[in-house]
């Protein structure tokens, strides 16, 4: 049974944003280039984000005041992957066999996004996953049989954020429009929020109003990279 919750916990965590990857990026080899900075540029900031914690005392024993912190630095490794990729369009370019990765600006946001949450995810489950394994672990420490799906969704949750978080940051600095860079930020400061409510195992109050914010964080993504709604109706059309 412990086998078998950590296979249903890893897809369920890392299903969708696997098949993203191999839809969307894995024929590209600069596309997997961009998600690896990306994911090397979260990984900065978490090192970032330990230093800091590690440096001023009082945040090891108040995790809120690390979770502002670690969401600052975050917000502030995303807009350096936003500079850096606006620096290296023409290179790209001309190293790119798809010539649409740098003209398409939102594309490169989608990837990197892709990348900064995969990371995120890695690092919060991982060790969760390796302790699902067992023998006998349903409940560390006496706690809930929930804590390992919630875990999960709470992954998922993250990692489809990060992607949606970096298309509207991108497209409000191009666009100079800080209203959505102030979505971001905001909405990211809630979910991270919510999530403290975990240590009580109040899950259902961390993980509907996450998947709540999830849902509008897409749709303005989705119009945001210039989708409309006629455009998605004939997509599935065509499809079905």
């Amino acid at each position: 049974m412990t086998l078998a919750e950590f296979f249903s916990c890893s897809l369920l965590a890392f299903g969708a944003p696997l098949a993203m990857f191999a839809l969307t990026i894995a024929n590209d080899p600069v596309r997997i280039i961009i998600m690896i900075a990306a994911a090397f540029a979260w990984l900065l900031s978490f090192l970032v984000s330990s230093l800091v914690w590690f440096a001023v005392v009082p945040l090891r024993s108040h995790l809120a005041f690390g979770m502002v912190f670690a969401v600052i630095i975050q917000e502030a490794f995303r807009y350096g992957t936003y500079r850096l990729l606006r620096k290296t369009e023409a290179g790209l370019k001309e190293i790119s066999e798809n010539h649409n990765i740098s003209s398409n600006k939102m594309e490169m946001a989608y990837v990197s996004g892709l990348g900064f949450g995969t990371m995120s995810g890695a690092f919060a489950l991982v060790n969760v996953l390796a302790d699902s394994v067992g023998p006998g672990t349903l409940g560390l420490y006496s706690g809930t049989e929930f804590f390992f799906v919630t875990s999960a969704a709470m992954t998922l949750c993250m990692i489809l954020l990060n992607t949606f978080w970096s298309i509207i940051f991108f497209s409000g600095l191009d666009d100079k429009n800080y209203l959505k860079i102030t979505w971001v930020i905001g909405s990211h400061f809630l979910v991270s929020g919510l999530s403290l409510l975990n240590r009580n195992q109040w899950y259902a109050a961390t993980i509907l109003p996450s998947y709540l914010v999830l849902v509008a964080t897409a749709v303005i993504a989705f119009r945001s990279a210039g989708g409309t709604t006629k455009g998605l109706m004939q997509t599935l059309a065509a499809r079905s």
